[in-house]
């Protein structure tokens, strides 16, 4: 025997439909709780402030003080006596000290007082050439011209070389080379306008300090007179 069915009564027909409502119920519901938001409710409190409608003031009572009023005024005199100046005033002439081109002056000066001082005027005669050169402390023993200009230069190395001292920080640095230093022997012996040029202060300054050290010498001499003598000389900074 063959059943039959009512299509009708076909339950799978339309799960389907259904499933997708379900799923879109779901999903609706599920946003809204996700977009549901609540506000905390805070009470609103109200002061009030109760004041009275009728206020009496106290008013201090103020006690008024009488000043008695200002003396009146001296009075004037009522005749005025008028005094003659009899005493005779000597008038005092101001004579004028400013003088023009015919005022004459009457005083003389003659030439005899007045005194010039003459000043002196410092020669400079280059070392090479100088009759007589300066004298080194030690070299005052030699005769010739010659045997002072060598003895003053072997005088100079020795002083340089006794004196000698690297700077330490152009040690560091590793700065090396060669200052060359010129100055003057004044008339008077004495070691003035040091002048350095070199690749470092440091360096420099060393230099400077070396020749500023030197001894006061016998100034040169040029036709008798004392003169002044310039003089240069290389200093090398050599790290070994």
């Amino acid at each position: 025997m063959q059943v039959k069915k009512n299509p009708k009564a076909d339950l799978n027909r339309s799960s389907g439909l259904f499933f997708q409502i379900g799923l879109t119920l779901v999903l609706f519901v599920t946003w809204r709780a996700l977009e549901y938001k609540s506000y905390q409710m805070d009470d609103e409190i109200v002061q009030m402030i109760s004041v009275q409608d009728d206020l009496k003031e106290q008013v201090p009572i103020t006690e008024t003080i009488k000043t008695p009023p200002p003396p009146p005024p001296p009075s004037a005199p009522e005749v005025i006596e008028i005094v003659e100046d009899e005493a005779e005033i000597q008038e005092t002439i101001i004579e004028s000290s400013e003088i023009n081109q015919e005022t004459v002056i009457e005083t003389a000066i003659a030439v005899d007082d007045v005194e010039v001082g003459e000043e002196e005027e410092e020669v400079s005669v280059p070392f090479a050439v100088i009759e007589n050169v300066p004298v080194y402390p030690g070299c005052e023993n030699l005769a010739s011209n010659t045997e002072k200009r060598t003895c003053f230069q072997q005088k100079m190395q020795e002083h340089i070389k006794k004196n000698f001292k690297y700077p330490a920080t152009a040690m560091e640095l590793g700065i090396q080379g060669r200052v060359h230093v010129q100055f003057k022997i004044d008339n008077k012996g004495y070691i003035t306008n040091i002048r350095m040029r070199g690749p470092d202060t440091a360096l420099e300054q060393e230099a400077f300090r070396i020749i500023a050290a030197l001894p006061q010498m016998i100034p040169g001499r040029q036709r008798g007179r004392n003169v002044a003598v310039p003089y240069s000389i290389p200093i090398n900074f050599k790290l070994q």
